[in-house]
């Protein structure tokens, strides 16, 4: 099992290092996939013009309703990957409204600071476990409730969230705003 989700993180930053971000001025710049890492970026910390602030809903096109809450600041435990300063969690609640099953392990979330791509924390002391449903499948009408939590810089940041339903749907949506 985590063989695979190895496998399919790694599958997705390639395809992410290959698309642009929002308001990231090439592709080069890309972000950090889910528990990957990432060197430095040289995208502006300002929110672009179509990022979504934390706490706005977001429907995509195949009916799944995305909306991210406000980053909660948090000083992870000793036993957490990876080692960070702060920790960033955030409330993703994920509705489908689709006509059709949702799989959940689709779901591709990344995450910078500042214009630089960050780690998930995964912190199992504090309950920061990351995708734990990720073969599910979410039935139209329902919703499913994930926390996560990304490393972060011991002052505040300007963080940004890309958030994309399926690594192969070009669409994804951007929450923007301070950590």
């Amino acid at each position: 099992m985590a063989l695979a989700r190895t496998c399919k993180i790694m599958f997705t930053t390639g395809l992410l290092s290959l698309a642009v971000a929002c308001g990231v001025p090439s592709a080069k710049d890309g972000t950090a996939a889910l528990g990957a890492g990432g060197g430095q970026a040289g995208a502006s910390a300002a929110q672009a013009g179509n990022d979504l602030k934390f706490g706005a809903d977001h429907r995509f096109a195949s009916g799944v309703t995305i909306s991210v809450g406000s980053p909660e600041s948090f000083k992870p435990s000793a036993s957490a990957y990876p080692r960070s300063p702060r920790g960033a969690a955030f409330d993703v609640e994920l509705k489908n409204d689709g006509a059709t099953t949702y799989k959940l392990s689709g779901l591709t979330v990344t995450a910078t600071s500042a214009g630089t791509p960050v780690k998930q924390v995964v912190d199992t002391t504090q309950g920061f476990t990351g995708i734990t449903d990720a073969g599910k499948d979410v039935l139209p009408g329902r919703s499913v409730h994930v926390t996560l939590a990304f490393a972060v810089p011991q002052e505040a940041t300007q963080l940004r969230l890309q958030i994309r339903p399926s690594a192969t749907e070009a669409a994804a949506v951007t929450y923007c705003g301070p950590a």
